[in-house]
């Protein structure tokens, strides 16, 4: 499959979310339409690009017939973004993306990237090397399940239909690195930003997984598969060290679980309740 156009209407599923939020005007360009698909309006941006809006749920076939029309790729961050219980993780992110897979399908969209979650291998720990994007799924939570359910998702249309479909497993995108566990984890948003254009225009990806996470000094993770794709991040949470280890004291990387597990507390939580 070839590189996209710069002429694009790519469509952006929980558009009206955190990380959307963050996203949307990194990834604005001219002649580019965002389409945010949520359940509830987002929020303007003044520095937005040019959007259109679809209101309506990931587990509505209909709404997702009417939201993949004309649409060149799509960027699929909807769904439940925490843990739950099994019915909500099953509906939102599994059968949603299901639901969005096959609507893609049938309106012959031809790329997707897909926000999986560092949860879906949430049980593997962190080595002296940094580990691979590929690591099998091994997840920490039905949230973290729902995770590799979905990424298993993007593999059979990859493989049934040739579909270009590419899996974030997002460490922490947030403005600033929340605690200590964000030196190693941390995606800022321009390394967002950076992170799904290069996703969107890289030529012929086929099935991929890669870690979400800037160039932080401390990262557990490859950043190998994102610079095959043309991710070159940028950011460092190192520049936020001085303050977080003043805050909450210097990380014991090699000693607390929350610091070795790559899901870190996420491992302990109670299954299905929301955390």
């Amino acid at each position: 499959m070839t590189k996209l156009s710069p002429m694009q209407r790519i469509l952006v599923t929980g558009g009206a979310g955190k990380v959307a939020t963050l996203l949307r005007s990194g990834i604005a360009r001219p002649g580019r339409i965002l389409r945010l698909l949520d359940i509830r309006e987002p929020a303007a941006l003044a520095d937005a690009g040019d959007e259109e809006t679809v209101i309506g749920s990931l587990t509505d076939p209909a709404v997702l017939a009417d939201a993949v029309q004309g649409v060149d790729a799509i960027v699929h961050l909807g769904g439940q973004s925490r843990e739950s219980d099994a019915r909500d993780v099953l509906e939102a992110n599994m059968y949603g993306t299901y639901l969005l897979f096959e609507a893609a399908r049938a309106a012959g969209v031809t790329r997707v990237v897909l926000a999986s979650s560092n949860h879906a291998a949430g049980f593997h720990i962190r080595g002296d090397e940094p580990l691979a994007a590929d690591l099998p799924g091994r997840p920490d939570t039905l949230y973290g399940w729902s995770k590799v359910a979905m990424e298993a998702c993007g593999q059979l249309y990859h493989d049934r239909f040739g579909m270009d479909v590419i899996c974030l497993r997002i460490g922490l995108w947030f403005p600033k690195p929340p605690g200590v566990r964000g030196l190693a984890l941390w995606l800022s948003p321009a390394d967002g930003n950076r992170l799904v254009e290069a996703c969107l225009s890289a030529p012929s990806p086929g099935f991929r997984l890669v870690w979400g996470i800037s160039r932080n000094t401390r990262r557990w993770w490859s950043l190998q598969e994102g610079e095959a794709l043309g991710y070159f991040p940028k950011d460092d949470a190192e520049d936020f060290a001085a303050e977080l280890i003043a805050t909450h004291g210097e990380p014991a990387f090699d000693t607390d679980p929350v610091l070795t597990r790559v899901g870190g507390q996420w491992c302990d939580v109670p299954l299905g309740n929301s955390y």
